[in-house]
């Protein structure tokens, strides 16, 4: 018969894992019982215990996404940095790039456009790569197929200017609504509001998506940086800190 001696040696020993703590398996139903009593007795006596054991157990799932995260990375490298037509802006040719999803209804988004401006005019040797990925509803998609077809129809500066108003627009998303924008920029908005249900943009949406979907992407905004995969909002200084690891590592 197992003896139980400190219920703090025994408890501790077997939840660990010791090689030398007893197997459960061979305990009789009230030695089972007892020693599930002292656990209990040791856990409630000292509760901190299962916050740490909590805290370790969400490091560990971190690490184990981060690491996962750097493999979604390189699987998937090609169609994240060049797949040939998302914008590029920033500085083209840095050494560090950041690749944005971003939904222009969406409210972190907008809040993370001056932080990642902020970021590129602090750095100049950052690339940008912006993904449309409207996930918000019609009015999501109506302005992600604008943005495109304005690259389209009148190359990536006008794209810039669109992108950067359709950030701030409130309200309806619709064909009066976007021709004023374009045209309030200097831009002929009629064949620009032609392009918009074009397949070749149809494709490039559900090409990101796919994209999103491999990487395991459900939300905006998301960036990958450089090797790193960031989920959700970020400030231009957490942004400097990761670009300064990236660099150094």
């Amino acid at each position: 018969m197992i003896r139980f001696a400190a219920p703090t040696l025994t408890a501790v020993a077997l939840l660990a894992g010791s090689a030398s703590a007893a197997d459960l398996t061979d305990l009789t139903d009230p030695e089972r019982a007892a020693f599930r009593a002292e656990v209990r007795a040791y856990l409630m006596d000292n509760p901190e215990i299962i916050i740490e054991a909590v805290d370790l157990l969400k490091e560990r799932n971190a690490q184990d996404q981060a690491q996962a995260d750097v493999s979604l990375v390189k699987d998937n490298a090609d169609a994240l940095f060049d797949d040939g037509y998302s914008w590029v802006g920033g500085n083209p040719d840095g050494d560090i790039t950041l690749v944005e999803f971003m939904d222009y209804r969406c409210g972190y988004c907008r809040r993370a456009k001056p932080e990642v401006a902020k970021l590129l005019a602090a750095d100049g040797n950052i690339r940008l790569i912006v993904k449309e990925f409207p996930i918000l509803g019609e009015a999501s998609m109506a302005s992600s197929r604008f943005a495109i077809a304005t690259r389209k129809v009148a190359g990536d500066e006008a794209y810039e200017q669109v992108h950067d108003a359709l950030m701030e627009l409130d309200g309806d998303v619709n064909d009066v609504v976007l021709g004023r924008l374009a045209d309030g920029l200097g831009l002929d908005s009629a064949p620009i509001l032609a392009r918009m249900g074009d397949e070749d943009i149809t494709a490039e949406i559900a090409e990101t998506r796919a994209l999103a979907q491999r990487m395991q992407i459900s939300g905006t905004p998301t960036f990958v940086l450089h090797d790193e995969l960031l989920r959700g909002y970020l400030p231009a200084d957490q942004l400097e800190i990761i670009v300064s690891e990236k660099r150094e590592g």
